[in-house]
């Protein structure tokens, strides 16, 4: 055998030894595993910095779209984003209009009887209320009376009718819970005054108190855990391969460090419930 020939089954075998985990993934991840030929379609509402955002160019930022980015990367597929309304992504995971939601979706037992559900970063709600807090809410009892902005049909929403329920049930002046199909427009309802208050995550709410925008009155109410969710198993377990390869690296901790974001304990990432039935 030539030496050319020695050095090019050398390059090749080289090749094949620094990414077998992408040539697999590329093998495996194909219709109809996913919907399109190497490419992961993701529903995202980019309504949430610095999570999940459009910066003034008119691109995708944050943490969830860098994180999903580096997965797609390593799984040997192209990240394709379909910007929709939180109220359409479960509906549309179900009729095959994208692979995955990557939205920070809230893990209940559910909704891991809907889809398959891969825990990755934990959040809490915050309530924000107008710049420099007028009104002086500081606890859930302070939004007894008050109107109070979320996006429809999120865990969010759910949480504020909890409040409000614990409000009414101490016997408190009833709050009013004002939903809106994305939270540009919850956020823009308490700018204008038209609610007192609004609800999101935490690392929302921080962001925009730094930028002035408003104050973060209440935070850390209902920790729990955000994930990505998938219809299709054999597309999450390899998206938890490509999770674990991150945190094995320390990819995942640098990223959610960078954005202050808080991180899932344990060693490895895996899907969380029972899945579809």
């Amino acid at each position: 055998m030539s030496k050319f020939n020695r050095r090019t089954l050398l390059a090749a075998g080289a090749a094949l030894a620094v990414a077998p985990t992408a040539l697999r993934a590329q093998a495996k991840l194909a219709p109809p595993t996913i919907i399109k030929p190497g490419t992961l379609v993701m529903s995202i509402n980019p309504t949430l910095p610095p999570l999940q955002f459009v910066d003034d160019k008119g691109q995708l930022q944050g943490m969830r779209v860098e994180l999903a980015n580096e997965l797609c990367k390593r799984m040997g597929l192209t990240p394709e984003y379909i910007r929709t309304e939180f109220a359409t992504m479960v509906p549309g995971l179900a009729a095959k209009r994208w692979d995955m939601i990557n939205t920070g979706i809230f893990f209940t037992e559910e909704r891991s009887k809907l889809m398959y559900m891969v825990p990755y970063e934990q959040a809490a709600i915050s309530f924000l209320a107008a710049k420099g807090n007028p009104l002086g809410i500081k606890s859930i009892d302070d939004l007894a009376g008050r109107k109070i902005s979320v996006e429809l049909g999120g865990i969010e929403e759910r949480r504020t009718r909890e409040v409000a329920k614990i409000i009414l049930d101490k016997g408190l002046k009833p709050a009013t819970v004002l939903t809106f199909n994305n939270f540009a427009e919850s956020f823009q309802a308490l700018r204008a005054g038209q609610a007192d208050a609004a609800t999101s995550i935490d690392a929302t709410a921080m962001y925009h108190q730094s930028r002035g925008d408003f104050t973060r009155a209440i935070s850390g109410v209902f920790p729990q855990t955000a994930c990505f969710a998938f219809a299709n198993k054999t597309l999450a377990l390899a998206v938890v391969d490509a999770l674990n390869s991150t945190r094995k690296d320390g990819f995942y901790d640098k990223l959610l460090d960078k954005y202050g974001v808080l991180k899932m304990e344990g060693p490895t990432f895996a899907i969380s419930g029972p899945g579809p039935a």
